[in-house]
């Protein structure tokens, strides 16, 4: 048996082209089948469907093991449980954990009773709205739609539906508050009003873009003093020691100058312990970053007069002021952990600094008023 990629253009009621879809058709008993794949036509969604979706598609078709019609369509809720089996390999528990509490938290009470092939975009529409009236970030909001899509191109494979109601449903931008750096001003602030091993704690999230879970899961074996450079190779979540978020997470990144005598300070108040550099009361790391962010993070901005953001926006802090300071992006990635620049342009392109020299100004030494004055052309040639 073979199936066939195509595609097809979607056009609104004044013929302007909405979007190109990507279909697949094979023959069945004499019949051929024609079901869209619920993705716009690119060249990675191509990809996508050739390696990892037609070869589970086949081995269902031989086997007989797709839903036959609407009567064996399962509910949201059915359908769940299946999909999160699916993927339970290649996700951490942490990440389980989370999209078993968004499905529970957020999810379940709105479809509740909804067969996959009853959900259209209106009601994903609806649902989203909904959850940014509890004024949920657009952040997080993206991580529920991430559980949503897996679970949508799950039924997709399983040809229960024919595509996706995400798909026309535009995910939702992020708002200012989403990234909204402090200023040298405020870091100075924060830095200068916070005791003990949170001011050192503080300062090393602002002067290296860490994330939290790497913050508390740093030991003092995990610190050069010679060469000056910090391992990043664990990170704690609700108790779990686990390695950071992503391959390119873990890394090497620099002391910068700044923060070497928060270093050295708290090495003084920890350090002959050789465990881990941030500790709670009882000498242990801390079980979550919301430990340090409700007994103490929270406070502290109160007192100070600034307004709340999440302990997080440390990162964001460190990313904007570097770029929009003209530091090679390169670096900087390299410091946040992103797997290329990509990602880093993505989140903070608008930070950059842009440089308003003039461009190509080394033309000149060859180029006047239109004509080549190129020392290196022999007037005799």
């Amino acid at each position: 048996m073979k199936i066939n990629m195509n595609k097809k253009v979607r056009k609104d009621e004044n013929g302007k082209i909405i979007r190109t879809e990507l279909w697949y058709s094979y023959t069945l008993n004499g019949k051929r089948v024609r079901k869209s794949l619920g993705l716009t036509d690119t060249k990675a969604n191509r990809r996508f469907a050739e390696k990892e979706i037609f070869p589970d598609l086949l081995v269902k078709l031989k086997n007989d093991e797709l839903f036959k019609n609407t009567k064996e369509v399962p509910t949201l809720d059915e359908f769940l449980p299946h999909s999160l089996k699916l993927h339970y390999n290649e996700r951490r528990q942490q990440t389980r954990d989370d999209y078993v509490g968004i499905y529970k938290n957020h999810i379940k009470e709105f479809f509740k009773g909804k067969k996959l092939n009853d959900i259209k975009p209106s009601h994903i529409q609806l649902w989203q709205n909904s959850i940014l009236d509890k004024g949920i970030s657009s952040a997080r909001i993206r991580t529920m739609r991430s559980l949503l899509s897996c679970v949508f191109n799950d039924a997709i494979r399983d040809e229960i539906i024919e595509k996706s109601p995400l798909s026309v449903v535009k995910t939702p931008k992020l708002s200012p508050t989403d990234i909204t750096p402090f200023t040298l001003d405020e870091i100075e602030l924060i830095l200068s009003n916070a005791d003990g091993q949170f001011k050192n704690f503080y300062a090393t999230a602002f002067f290296t873009g860490m994330r939290s879970g790497e913050l508390i899961g740093l030991k003092w074996s995990d610190i050069d003093f010679n060469n000056n450079e910090i391992s990043i190779c664990r990170r704690i979540k609700m108790g779990d020691i686990d390695v950071p978020k992503t391959e390119s997470s873990i890394r090497t990144i620099e002391i910068l100058d700044s923060l070497l005598p928060y270093l050295k300070e708290q090495f003084n108040l920890t350090g002959h312990l050789n465990s881990y550099i941030f500790l709670n009361k009882d000498n242990e790391h801390f079980y979550d970053i919301k430990r340090i962010r409700d007994t103490h993070w929270k406070k502290l901005l109160k007192k100070i007069g600034l307004d709340y953001r999440p302990i997080y926006h440390t990162r964001h802090s460190f990313a904007t002021l570097m770029l929009s300071n003209n530091e090679d992006i390169l670096w900087v990635s390299s410091m946040l952990g992103h797997k290329d620049s990509t990602m880093t342009l993505s989140r903070y392109a608008k930070y950059i600094k842009k440089d308003k020299k003039k461009r190509g100004q080394f033309l000149n030494t060859v180029f006047q008023n239109g004509t080549k004055v190129s020392p290196f052309i022999s007037k005799s040639a």
